[in-house]
């Protein structure tokens, strides 16, 4: 036993002994439930609100993954409500480490599961180095082999891993053509109406709408289809629509 912790704490493998400790901590707090699971995959829980504004081109972030609000756009379109800022700063960076993976072709995978897949791989490479070597020099070359080792090995193993964990895809304003929505405005004209409609993973949506001839029907409360989406106008056409009854 004293053999294996002289080896875990020398050259290179206490590098990665660190590392290693920080990571297997990290899973023991989520194993006990310490930190919130949608954390590990930025979030799947569902409810959340898009309100498009006349020219809203960005979406602020409620209080991340998809289980926050989505704050409402205004006029401009380039502004966020509520906590959107602190979200989307989290996002940005989450997004620039999963963007550093990929270049590294070990995307796929949430980084918390890349990162501990590298820091594993090379600590296991380096202890069984480290046993096998002496002196400064084989130390070294120890070192490199056990990063690039656990860097093919993590690529190796993403790719299968992958498949347990597919990508959200963020809800477009295509998604609600020929979806049924429900006019929120007194009425609904040529330029002016809004309604409320919900996409296909439960989120709902209230978009501006349009119609190309007036129709007194379209009123608070009633129902419309969306066929069409201007997107210089930046709205979607709609015409009355009763669903049919269960």
């Amino acid at each position: 036993m004293g053999g294996f912790f002289a080896a875990a704490l020398a050259f290179p493998t206490a590098l990665f002994s660190f590392a290693l400790v920080v990571v297997v901590g990290y899973w023991l707090l989520m194993l006990l439930g310490g930190l919130v699971p949608g954390a590990v995959h930025g979030g799947h829980g569902g409810g959340h609100h898009v309100d498009v504004g006349h020219a809203g081109h960005h979406l602020g972030a409620g209080h991340g993954g998809h289980a926050g609000h989505v704050g409402q756009v205004g006029p401009a379109g380039h502004g966020a409500g509520g906590h959107g800022a602190d979200a989307g700063s989290d996002r940005h960076g989450a997004g620039h480490h999963a963007g550093v993976l990929d270049a590294l072709g070990l995307g796929g995978v949430p980084v918390t599961v890349a990162v501990s897949l590298l820091v594993a791989l090379a600590w296991f490479v380096s202890l069984a180095g480290t046993v096998l070597t002496s002196g400064a020099p084989a130390r070294g070359g120890v070192f490199a082999v056990a990063l690039v080792a656990s860097w093919a090995g993590t690529r190796l193993l993403v790719r299968p891993l992958s498949r347990l964990f597919p990508q959200d895809r963020p809800v477009t304003r295509g998604d609600f053509v020929g979806r049924v929505c429900v006019i929120r405005t007194g009425r609904v004209t040529a330029d002016f109406g809004q309604a409320e409609v919900t996409a296909e993973d439960g989120s709902t949506a209230t978009v501006q709408v349009r119609t190309t001839e007036p129709d007194p029907a379209l009123t608070a409360g009633r129902t419309a289809l969306i066929f069409d989406y201007d997107a210089e106008g930046e709205h979607f056409l709609v015409a009355p629509f009763d669903p049919p009854s269960p």
